[in-house]
């Protein structure tokens, strides 16, 4: 598989491309871990995870599921203006509402992602998905696609997405 992977790689690089941001670069192999442990062994969603387990969400994301969560990075959250994390850790119905709007009900591929124009959240508002030049969601671009876990996928995004008020 290491070969496979390494063929496929050094065959778009010696083409002159590079496989796009949002695009899978291998099969991912079955995975044992949720969405939450997935979150917490990659290093990079500290915050994520500190606000999930704020929201009391936990039990929720390593539930069966499936979910799709567009997963901002520590980079993501550090972009909010001042003060506004710490607001929504002291508001956990505002904090719950952030959270649940980066997630959606199912199984959601990056191919099926690009092929949408929107996508209703958990939190009941709607996503806006722009595939013309990479994948946006409401603006914050995928980053990182289709990183499959036992009960759903994550798609890593740049920036927080705020539900409208």
């Amino acid at each position: 598989m290491k070969h496979l992977l390494f063929a496929a790689v050094l065959g778009v690089t010696a083409c002159g491309g590079s496989p796009k941001a949002t695009e899978p670069t291998a099969a991912a192999a079955p995975t044992t871990s949720d969405i939450v442990d997935t979150a917490v062994g990659a290093g990079s969603f500290t915050t994520l995870v500190t606000a999930i387990k704020a929201a009391g969400l936990v039990d929720t994301l390593k539930g069966p599921g499936p979910f799709t969560v567009f997963a901002p990075t520590d980079a993501a959250f550090a972009k909010l203006p001042a003060g506004t994390l710490d607001a929504l850790l002291a508001d956990k119905a505002k904090l719950t509402a952030v959270l649940t709007y980066h997630v959606v009900a199912g199984n959601v591929s990056s191919a099926q992602v690009a092929g949408m124009t929107e996508a209703t959240t958990v939190q009941g508002g709607k996503v806006t998905i722009d595939a013309s030049s990479g994948v946006r969601i409401n603006g914050a671009n995928v980053v990182k696609a289709d990183i499959l876990t036992s009960n759903g996928v994550i798609h890593v995004i740049d920036t927080v997405l705020l539900p409208p008020q």
